[in-house]
């Protein structure tokens, strides 16, 4: 049996965000979790908007989060590698934006 080179693959699966073939662990994580905190921070946010007063902490979460979202984001944005981390990271700001927004219209900081 003859293998030859350019037919014999390689078991093992190629991260997703590591499309450049090298990898990126730091940097895998920090877009992971800008996209996680801004969808968190989007979806509480949503949940301040619509829910009555009852709601009054909630809306410290959504700013907190919101602002993680986006100031980790721009880090991460700054020292991404691959086209797939930024898309997610983009993704993640302008969620954890919007939810940052809805937490200040509602109070913001304050209690």
């Amino acid at each position: 049996m003859v293998i030859v080179a350019s037919t014999q693959q390689d078991r093992s699966r190629p991260h997703i965000l590591n499309s450049d073939g090298q990898p990126h662990p730091v940097e895998n994580v920090l877009t992971i979790f800008v996209f996680i905190v801004g969808l968190a921070s989007f979806v509480i946010g949503m949940f301040v908007r619509n829910a009555p007063a009852a709601a009054a902490a909630w809306h410290i979460t959504a700013t907190v989060t919101g602002l993680c979202a986006c100031l980790v984001g721009l880090y991460a944005q700054m020292v991404s590698a691959t086209r797939e981390q930024r898309v997610l990271i983009v993704a993640g700001m302008i969620a954890g934006f919007v939810g940052l927004a809805l937490g200040l219209s509602r109070g913001g900081f304050v209690v």
